[in-house]
């Protein structure tokens, strides 16, 4: 099991950066698929990024390619997201979560196990 702790969110103008960091427990980080997820007032959570065990694969919904990078340090149990020229359209609660085994359907909430508790973003216009 692995429990998820997210930080880094807050109040930024639009065409700022931020960068979100989640914190993992335990200590099989390395073997978990991790994934950032965003759910905004009335709407449904949805797919931001997701990245392999080690790093080298990582996947973005077209609405942040090219604004915001996952990353992963596996020696400090952490993934994370740097989110550059923010939009107002961005603001959301940001989670994180964790998978135990590859699916290809990484864009759906069913395929993770683990979630964090969410870390607010708000960007101002």
């Amino acid at each position: 099991q692995v429990q998820l702790v997210e930080s880094g969110g807050r109040l930024v103008q639009a065409g700022g950066s931020l960068r979100l960091s989640c914190a993992a427990s335990g200590r099989t980080f390395s073997t978990y698929y991790m994934g950032w997820f965003r759910q905004a007032p009335g709407k449904e959570r949805e797919f931001v990024a997701a990245i392999s065990r080690i790093g080298i694969g990582t996947d973005y919904a077209d609405s942040v390619k090219d604004r915001f990078t996952i990353s992963r340090d596996n020696a400090k149990n952490t993934v994370y997201l740097q989110m550059n020229s923010l939009k107002p359209e961005d603001t959301a609660v940001y989670y994180c979560a964790a998978s135990e085994t590859y699916s290809s359907e990484i864009y759906y909430t069913r395929s993770y196990d683990y979630w964090g508790q969410g870390t607010q973003v708000t960007v101002s216009s």
